[in-house]
């Protein structure tokens, strides 16, 4: 009996090896590409128990046999690739829980535009939603930790959950949320699994505690390796912060718990429009307007606002509007185009409050302040106007995922983060990295957390694409090291950054990652090769060249 007869007579759900749906799994939103063995459905949490006991009945026999849980497949980094088991947890395992007015339940397959809806019904959301809001699901955003625009005034995913139930290695479902020091050493006294798992992660971390306050990231986000500094405080142990952003190497979601904000009810826009010329000021103009404390404050290119033009029919179906009303509204920009030519960087720095008037002031002391620099600025009018600013930002990536066919999207310096303080010394020197290469590419970003999505458009036919990819990340990534950031913000590891934690963590704190999955993991079933083991030839061996 081969592997596919045997999973589907131990399982509810579905189980496919077919060239179709094995080429789908194959790829995410990264550059890379892993044909799996077998994709599998589960129809429920006691699916995916079995399938655990089954992969670690087996993994002596055939060595092979891993674990990775899919969501939507909208991961950059190549998290949910894998060359054994998928679990697309999308088909079933979907389902939408109790929502109040503090706090929902869902399942990891539930699409986070489907459970914003049913938030929303309540007044309320759960804010650390990316920029691929309409297209991404639960498990992926817990997984990779995700953050996009309100990450800047409310924190990024980790921050949301409270509590998230878990299938751990020994094929047994845990709730896992804070607990107290009591409770934990309540824990810690059990003699099974979980009091096991309590007791040698809270003795890494006591033992260990000078280098793993040391290692944290001092950005204001981050979503590499393993997040231990969060767990524990002296006062609560936190395991699920040891969960959100593990890209399913520790265990596999089954349900999340959120808490959940009411947001602010009016909101306006300011908008700039930056020359090259202007580039020189930048790093002032980003703290200025941080000094206003605006909600959102992101940015995109002017290769991105070009996109706009070339595809504006795209524009209009992302935008779900008319295509006169739709054009109309574009007027303003259609003529700064033609007079001034298309601006090099858009700054958008929203502010909101509880009325109109409180965010007009807002607006308007912010407006005035940068207008010292000498922009081309404007507030926006009302929500309609300022949607068209944010279509363009979230739709970027997915115009030029659809419309450039030979050369393709190459996100791997794609989420790179330093401290908005550091952005004039640092943008310069980025950038003269990025002028020794003949390449277009868009950046977009949260330029208020100094967060930068740079993505390059590359052939990798082209033998030459793949040395400047080894090259750009190298350069890229150093930089990054030399002013004490992350290499991801929000994208997390997966395949193309896991080679890099040596050098950004130090050796001790890769062992230490490296000990946390022993604990959790130790046959090594979930999601392999992702967080520690991942090496650099394994990446260049996987880009997809035939996209």
């Amino acid at each position: 009996m081969d592997l596919k007869e045997q999973i589907q007579n131990l399982i509810e759900g579905d189980v496919a090896d077919d060239k179709k749906t094995l080429q789908e799994k194959a790829n995410d939103a990264s550059l890379f590409e892993v044909m799996p063995r077998l994709v599998v459905y589960p129809k429920n949490a006691d699916d995916i128990k079995k399938l655990v006991t089954f992969v670690n009945e087996h993994k002596a026999v055939d060595p092979t046999l891993s674990l990775t849980a899919r969501a939507a497949g909208t991961g950059m980094s190549g998290g949910a690739l894998s060359k054994s088991i998928i679990l697309d947890v999308t088909k079933y395992m979907n389902h939408i829980g109790d929502i109040s007015e503090t706090e929902g339940v869902v399942e990891p397959g539930a699409y986070y535009r489907d459970f914003e809806t049913e938030t929303l019904k309540k007044g309320v959301l759960m804010p650390s939603y990316p920029a691929s809001k309409r297209l991404c699901a639960i498990g992926g955003m817990v997984g990779n930790n995700a953050g996009g625009e309100k990450t800047l005034s409310y924190g990024s995913t980790k921050e949301y959950v409270r509590k998230l139930k878990v299938i751990l290695t020994d094929g047994n479902e845990y709730e896992i949320k804070p607990i107290t020091k009591a409770k934990l050493d309540a824990k810690m006294s059990q003699q099974d699994f979980e009091g096991e798992f309590y007791r040698k992660l809270f003795t890494l971390i006591t033992e260990n505690e000078d280098v793993i306050k040391n290692a944290k990231p001092k950005v204001s986000k981050n979503s590499t390796g393993y997040f231990i500094w969060d767990v524990w405080d002296g006062k609560t142990f936190d395991l699920p912060k040891l969960f959100v952003g593990s890209q399913g190497t520790l265990g596999i979601t089954t349900e999340a718990t959120f808490g959940l904000i009411k947001p602010k009810t009016h909101s306006k826009m300011v908008v700039a429009f930056l020359k090259e010329k202007d580039f020189e000021n930048l790093g002032e103009i980003v703290n200025t307007v941080l000094t206003h404390k605006p909600e959102t404050f992101e940015s995109y290119d002017d290769e991105t606002f070009k996109l706009v033009f070339k595809y504006f029919p795209d524009m209009v179906k992302a935008m779900k509007g008319r295509l006169l009303t739709l054009a109309w509204s574009f007027i303003p920009e259609a003529w700064m185009v033609l007079t001034k030519g298309f601006p090099k960087l858009v700054l958008m720095a929203e502010f909101t409050g509880d009325s109109e008037e409180e965010v007009a002031s807002q607006a308007e002391v912010a407006h005035k302040d940068i207008a010292r620099f000498g922009l081309n600025t404007r507030i926006t009018t009302d929500p309609k106007d300022a949607e068209k600013y944010w279509a363009i930002r979230h739709e970027s990536f997915n115009l030029l995922r659809k419309h450039i066919k030979k050369a393709r999207t190459a996100p791997f310096i794609d989420d790179i983060i330093v401290l908005p303080e550091q952005l004039p010394e640092f943008l310069p020197r980025l950038n003269k990295i990025m002028g020794e290469y003949d390449l277009v590419f868009t950046i977009a970003g949260h330029i208020g957390d100094a967060n930068f999505h740079i993505i390059p458009l590359m052939d990798f036919t082209n033998p030459t694409s793949q040395k400047v990819f080894e090259e750009l990340t190298e350069k890229v990534f150093n930089l990054v090291f030399e002013f004490h950031g992350s290499v991801s913000a929000e994208h997390n590891d997966g395949i193309v950054r896991t080679p890099y934690l040596r050098k950004m963590y130090g050796d001790r704190m890769y062992e230490l990652f490296g000990e946390i999955k022993d604990i959790f993991d130790p046959q090594n079933i979930f999601n392999p090769g992702k967080k520690v083991d991942g090496t650099w030839k394994y990446t260049m061996n996987h880009i997809d060249t035939e996209y």
